[in-house]
C-alpha cells in the first residue's frame, strides 16, 4: 500500500493523527493545510489472525469502518475508503512471532466523546484490556478526550477526539 492524501475532517483535523504529548488542536489543523496526510496506514502484528480479525471487524464497525484489503492470508486492512488511512493486522512477514513494541501506540481519531466511550467499551467487551478509561487528558493538549486499550495481541491503541 502507498501513502494516500486524506481529505480534511470537520474542524480541519486529519482522520488519523499520531500526535505527541502537548500537541495542540492548531498543530493538528496546521498539518492539514497543505492537504497532506501524516499517516497512510499502520500495521500491527498478530499471532492469532482469526481472533484479531474478529476483534477489529467488530471494533471498527463502531466507526463505520470496513475490512477493505486482504494480504494473501497473512492479514487484513480496514479503512473508511481506499483513499483514507488504513489499519492493518498482519502475521509477521519473517514468520517469527509478532511482538508488541514498547512505546508503540496507534491513535484513532473519531468525531465525538460518545464514539470514544463506545469504542473503548467495545474493545473491552471484545477481549481487549484497559490502559486508561475515557477522559480529558491534559498531556494531549486542550480539549483532548481519549481512552486507551490493548487488543488481544497486546497492541496498544488510543481512540481520541479534540473538543
Amino acid at each position: 500500500m502507498r501513502s494516500r492524501r486524506a481529505p480534511r475532517r470537520p474542524g480541519g483535523a486529519l482522520p488519523c493523527y499520531a500526535g505527541s504529548a502537548g500537541a495542540s488542536r492548531d498543530r493538528v489543523r496546521a498539518s492539514t493545510v497543505k492537504g497532506i496526510a501524516l499517516i497512510g496506514y499502520i500495521t500491527l502484528g498478530t499471532n492469532d489472525l482469526p481472533r484479531a480479525t474478529a476483534f477489529y471487524d467488530a471494533l471498527l464497525a463502531e466507526m463505520g469502518v470496513k475490512r477493505l484489503m486482504e494480504f494473501g492470508g497473512r492479514g487484513y486492512g480496514w479503512a473508511a475508503a481506499m483513499d483514507q488511512p488504513m489499519l492493518c493486522i498482519m502475521k509477521p512477514y519473517d514468520g517469527r512471532p509478532a511482538t508488541v513494541g514498547n512505546g508503540v501506540m496507534a491513535g484513532i481519531a473519531v468525531d465525538s466523546r460518545d464514539q470514544v466511550d463506545r469504542i473503548y467499551a467495545k474493545a473491552l467487551e471484545l477481549g481487549g484490556s484497559d490502559e486508561g478509561p475515557p477522559g480529558l487528558r491534559a498531556d494531549g493538549g486542550e480539549g483532548f478526550y481519549a481512552a486507551y486499550f490493548r487488543d488481544p495481541d497486546g497492541n496498544k491503541l488510543d481512540v481520541f477526539v479534540y473538543l
